[in-house]
Order: C-alpha cells, then structure tokens, then sequence
C-alpha cells in the first residue's frame, strides 16, 4: 500500500506513479496511450447515460450512479497520469482556462444561452 496520500492532486498523482511502477506499467503510459484509454472511458461514462432522458440522468439509481463513479474515477486517472507524463499542472491549465473561458463567455452576454464562443454577437 501506497504511503502517497490521496487527498490532494499532487498525492493522487504519487500514487498512480507508484501503481503503475510497481506493476512495470509505466512502459505503457505513453501520452498517446492514456489519451487513448481515456477516450474509452469516457465512452463507457457515456453508455451509463446513453438513451436516458433528462430527468433520468439526473435521479440515478444507486448501483448505475456507483457505475458512474467508477467511470468517473477511470477517467480522472488517466487525466492525472497524462498529465503527469506531458508536465502539465493541472491545477494551473485549469485556472488558465477557467480565465480564458471567462473572457470568451462573458456573464451578461451569454447568461442562459449555451451556445461556442463564435455564436455569440
């Protein structure tokens, strides 16, 4: 078991490093790789809600929302580990493109319309 703790971004990552190490995995965690078992996780997230309605998808049952999760999960695991291997501050990409999406859809001008940035007067 894994001393990295998993409470925080950094810990998670630590501890997916070891996991892949200790299994000899890491010859496999190309960028080109994880991107794409992380392209079919979020394939398998999108059968959870294919065919559902709205409001289904909104009050999952227990067992399919623990389902969710796990797909979830999977897919958090591979963007961690890509990261990883590209160097990519996750937490800094983020507040990056939260900032640069805040200029592209400003408040009053998009406020309960979604539509891309192009559409928009």
């Amino acid at each position: 078991m894994s001393s990295a703790p998993t409470d925080s971004l950094d810990g998670l990552r630590r501890r997916l490093a070891e996991f892949a190490a200790v299994r000899d995995w890491d010859q496999f965690h190309s960028p080109k790789n994880l991107t794409m078992a992380l392209a079919g996780e979020a394939g398998e997230l999108l059968e959870h809600f294919q065919w559902l309605t709205e409001a289904e998808s909104r009050s999952l049952p227990a067992d399919k929302r623990q389902a969710v999760a796990h797909e979830v999960a999977d897919i958090l695991i591979y963007l961690i580990r890509l990261a990883d291997k590209l160097d990519v501050d996750l937490l800094a990409a983020v507040q990056e493109k939260i900032a640069i999406n805040e200029s592209r859809y400003p408040r009053d001008k998009v406020r309960g319309v979604a539509r891309r940035a192009e559409e928009y007067d």
